[in-house]
């Protein structure tokens, strides 16, 4: 068991709703009242985000999180597929949890899945990918005092926007977090 005063972001608890990963973490004290905790928290398996509600002197089981190594397969209209490279036993993830981040999953590569007691619940993305811009529009150039960008399509599909010198066929670095672009590489 652990204190709800010592939960912080990244923090994965279990209650009687589910597996939890903490993301925001909130101490309030009001006068001569205990203190609240206010987390923000997501549901491991189905992918929700809510808000809970602690008193200070509250406790949450701890639970370990298990880092293994998967090779994805594909994707469905529900669920992505993964394999486990050394016994080839495939598990399916709800493409919820993943939070519209699957079109940066490709296929057969290798990537970090962390679960808690043999069940799957979260893929770690690496930060950057390097993926090629597969159509933009002519970069112009108008009266522009700043930084100017325009839109692109990846090979995943994704759409982001790039600056003007990016061009149709470059390999850029996107960031998995933001959907940024980050540079181009060379």
């Amino acid at each position: 068991m652990i204190s709800v005063t010592d939960l912080r972001a990244g923090i994965v608890f279990k209650d009687s709703q589910g597996v939890w990963e903490v993301s925001e973490y909130r101490h309030i004290k009001i006068g001569r009242g205990g203190a609240t905790i206010r987390i923000k928290v997501k549901n491991l398996k189905t992918g929700a985000t809510l808000e809970k509600t602690f008193n200070s002197g509250q406790r949450v089981e701890d639970v370990e999180v298990i880092k293994r190594k998967g090779q994805f397969l594909y994707s469905d209209a529900n669920a992505v597929v993964f394999m486990d490279p050394g016994t080839f036993e495939q598990f399916s993830l709800a493409k919820g949890v993943l939070e519209g981040k699957e079109a940066f999953l490709q296929e057969g590569g290798t990537y970090n899945l962390l679960g808690v007691e043999d069940q799957v619940l979260a893929v770690e993305l690496p930060k950057l990918v390097v993926l090629k811009v597969a159509e933009t529009g002519p970069g112009v150039k108008g009266d522009t005092v700043s930084n100017a960008y325009k839109d692109a399509a990846l090979e995943n599909g994704l759409k982001i926007k790039v600056p003007l010198f990016v061009k149709s066929g470059d390999l850029i670095k996107v960031d998995t977090r933001s959907k940024e672009y980050v540079e181009r590489v060379r």
